[in-house]
């Protein structure tokens, strides 16, 4: 047991140094990072393209800008959706520093890229009766979970936040592999892997319901299941296409418009597990 335990825990520690690296050069990019330097940069006939591109950094603290201009009227729906499905909050970073999962970043991206330009462009051809309110009269940054980091010293921003989030996405990735060292020990790799084939169609459903919830733990828990095997490629990317952050979270500040942020949730949800459904079964045929 005690070694389960130690392994689990050298393979954490690990993974630490690079996720506090990332964490922190996320911070300068983010810092940076401002709507109202370019105010038509996501109005335009390209939007939903850069939107997808924008949404791909790690993070969620572009989901959160977008959803912000949404509700200013300063974005289209489909640059936002755009936007949304190409989140990945922190899944690029852990199957980055996992080494042996790093090759599915570059599916994944694909994947994201497509899914988020096609729809974005898909919703705003047929959604053209909407209007833009105009200009962006104040700064709005692209800050993740949701800090603000005007009055706060460099150091807590540049150092002190990184390491405390490094810490804590350590932590959700320490328990998925002591689940999953204890699991593996009790029923075998065998098992595990003869109950993936079973739920190829089914996992979908349950990992986009996971991606929905907006907290940095899921994107971990979805992409540290991944990784040891406990999911396939396609439910990975389906729980991704859901996972939008806290951006969510900024549409439901608008208690006014209930209905269209039911219409979000449901609208991500449903293209995740079709996007995960039809890439299990592009894995099959491969």
């Amino acid at each position: 047991m005690w070694k389960l335990v130690l392994d689990a825990f050298l393979d954490t520690l690990m993974v630490l140094p690079f996720l506090l690296v990332i964490y922190i050069l996320i911070e300068f990019l983010e810092h940076r990072t401002t709507f109202a330097e370019r105010p038509k940069i996501l109005q335009g006939n390209l939007a939903p393209l850069i939107g997808s591109a924008t949404g791909l950094i790690p993070q969620c603290g572009f989901s959160v800008m977008a959803a912000k201009l949404y509700d200013k009227g300063l974005i289209r729906t489909g640059t936002l959706l755009a936007v949304l499905l190409a989140t990945s909050d922190e899944a690029f970073i852990i199957l980055l520093s996992s080494g042996t999962s790093a090759s599915a970043i570059m599916p994944l991206v694909v994947i994201k890229l497509i899914v988020g330009i096609g729809v974005g462009y898909l919703v705003n051809f047929l959604y053209t009766a909407e209007k833009l309110t105009g200009e962006c009269a104040e700064e709005i940054h692209a800050y993740s979970c949701g800090r603000e980091h005007d009055g706060k010293s460099d150091i807590r921003v540049f150092f002190i936040n990184p390491l405390l989030h490094s810490l804590q996405i350590a932590f959700y990735i320490l328990v998925v592999n002591l689940i999953f060292a204890f699991v593996i020990d009790s029923v075998g790799e065998d098992k595990i892997a003869a109950s993936m084939i079973g739920g190829t169609y089914f996992q979908p459903f349950i990992t986009s319901v996971i991606g929905l919830i907006p907290n940095c733990a899921s994107s971990t828990v979805i992409t540290a299941t991944y990784i040891n095997g406990g999911i396939t490629f396609g439910s990975c990317a389906a729980g991704l296409c859901a996972n939008a952050g806290l951006g969510l979270v900024v549409l439901f500040k608008n208690t006014k418009k209930i209905k269209r942020n039911i219409m979000f949730v449901l609208t991500l949800y449903l293209i995740s597990v079709v996007v995960g459904i039809a890439v299990n079964c592009i894995c099959l045929l491969i």
